[in-house]
């Protein structure tokens, strides 16, 4: 596990604020305006100093947020900080698992007693001995991790009053971060909150954690996150916890949490300070070609305002002008370009405001927002396995690239494509992959037709193979990538060489 941060005090690892895009003139402001100093803006960190932390504790009458309002905050008490007086400062801290805050709890179904038989004078029954108790089980992982993810379990049942609670208290308590926020909060949900409860449930796995937290850390830049929201955003979490867990809240489990979410966001304010050397907080992107291919396919072409480095299976998030601070994600659909341009195959998707705005409003001349790159799903040009690769509906785009990946490196082993689709009208880029077959032996394209063959994807890799010798690349609806991945561990490939990104599962700010 990380070693635990034994500090009350926020992170302190500094990033600085280029790029934001809440609050000011818009996100079309320019990135190099001449910067206000750090020492003039409340709350904020100034080289190596501590942020300053707000006390926190139970909420103080009068500061009661009301969750039953679409973005947490109730009329009339925007603007309006907290006013407890606490005695005692604490750093706030994050939560646990993506399925206990997502799942689905149920019903509790209550069995009424057994009637109990007529008293028999006369044969009394022997009194019927309760059965031994069974053994609780054990509970595996670190002191902490037992105490986080019990704590999930407790809230499993009332997540979305959880998650409304979490942002009444961030936007009354700190009304100054909800610019960071799309207008509309039923875009937004449970994203932040979803990611610091993923990250706490994986806080023992230190290999899977880091690269998460890395990941959102870097992510965060591009909605204007400064270091010192991270205190703000850990001591409302504590408080929605501590509100809906209060059968299992005490003050060892408050400790765990407190040392959990220090570790998390020192994570990840590290990387981003790390990647503000290197690169931008986002891109701007200019719309080159807009290629309808079918009424609700799009495959949208643009050119970055500078150099934008990634690797052929990765993805980006995406913003358009139509909808500020409402990000998308979206996976390259080649490998890095000689000419710097990068392609995206976009369906949109009922109630889908970016993806409708990418296909049915966007033309050349527009311009977007790119976030930094990220995402696993990259060949390993180390070894000499074969590629197996499943793409289902738009999920082909990082196929696609990835077949470019194999030929520029000038590789010939085999790679084995099974494209799905609902209908033959929905292989939009079949024409495409089969042009790159014709080109390279070692490829071999199949289109699976569910309308057609009645099978699903997942399922006709098994009329094939063996794949033993195969790495899998799975990338499509997370049904199909959940289903995939059972269809290919029945078929013999072992988890750790089979990739993919479940895209729903990678939360952001």
């Amino acid at each position: 596990m990380f070693e635990a941060r034994h500090t009350m005090d926020a992170p302190t690892t500094t990033s600085a604020d280029n790029g934001t895009s809440g609050g000011g003139g818009g996100w079309f402001t320019p990135r190099k305006q001449p910067s206000t100093s750090r020492g003039g803006e409340p709350g904020s960190t100034d080289g190596g100093r501590r942020s300053a932390l707000r006390p926190m504790g139970r909420t103080a009458p009068g500061d009661e947020p009301h969750p039953e309002t679409e973005d947490g905050t109730p009329p009339g008490a925007r603007g309006h900080a907290g006013t407890e007086d606490l005695a005692e400062a604490r750093t706030a801290a994050s939560g646990d698992a993506r399925t206990a805050i997502s799942g689905d709890a149920g019903t509790e179904t209550v069995l009424a007693p057994w009637p109990a038989p007529a008293p028999d004078a006369a044969f009394p029954e022997p009194p019927v001995p309760d059965p031994a108790p069974r053994p609780a089980p054990v509970e595996q992982g670190s002191p902490d991790a037992i105490l986080v993810r019990r704590t999930m379990a407790e809230v499993a049942p009332v997540a979305d009053k959880v998650t409304s609670y979490f942002y009444a208290l961030l936007f009354v308590r700190h009304p100054d971060l909800r610019s960071l926020f799309p207008a509309a909060m039923d875009t937004q949900r449970d994203r932040l909150l979803k990611a610091l409860l993923t990250a706490a449930e994986h806080i023992d796995n230190t290999e899977i954690l880091v690269d998460y937290l890395r990941n959102l850390g870097r992510g965060h830049r591009k909605y204007g996150t400064r270091p010192e929201h991270y205190p703000a955003v850990g001591e409302c979490l504590i408080g929605a916890l501590s509100k809906y867990a209060s059968a299992v809240w005490d003050a060892e489990t408050e400790a765990a949490w407190v040392r959990t979410y220090t570790t998390i966001s020192q994570v990840m304010i590290d990387a981003a300070a790390e990647d503000e050397l290197r690169a931008p907080a986002w891109w701007h992107a200019e719309i080159v070609t807009h290629d309808l291919r079918t009424p609700d396919i799009a495959v949208v072409t643009v050119r970055p305002d500078q150099p934008y480095p990634f690797l052929a299976g990765q993805y980006t998030s995406l913003e358009t002008p139509w909808w500020p601070r409402v990000w998308r994600h979206y996976s390259f659909a080649s490998a890095p370009r000689s000419d710097g341009l990068l392609s995206f195959h976009v369906k949109a998707v009922p109630a889908g405001w970016v993806s409708n705005a990418l296909v049915h409003r966007a033309r050349p001349g527009d311009i977007i927002r790119l976030g930094p790159p990220a995402g696993s799903m990259t060949v390993d040009h180390t070894t000499d396995n074969g590629l197996l690769c499943l793409g289902g509906g738009t999920g082909i785009a990082p196929i696609k690239a990835l077949v470019e990946d194999v030929a520029e490196h000038g590789d010939r082993r085999p790679v084995e494509v099974f494209y799905g689709a609902r209908t033959d009208h929905d292989l939009y880029d079949i024409d495409t992959m089969l042009r790159l077959q014709q080109v390279h032996p070692w490829l071999s394209v199949r289109a699976v037709i569910d309308q057609l063959a009645h099978v699903q994807l997942p399922d006709a890799i098994r009329a094939y193979g063996p794949w033993n010798e195969y790495d899998a690349y799975l990338s499509g609806p997370p049904g199909m990538i959940r289903s995939g991945v059972d269809a290919l561990r029945n078929a013999g490939i072992p988890r750790e060489r089979i990739r993919h990104d479940s895209v729903e599962e990678l939360v952001a700010l």
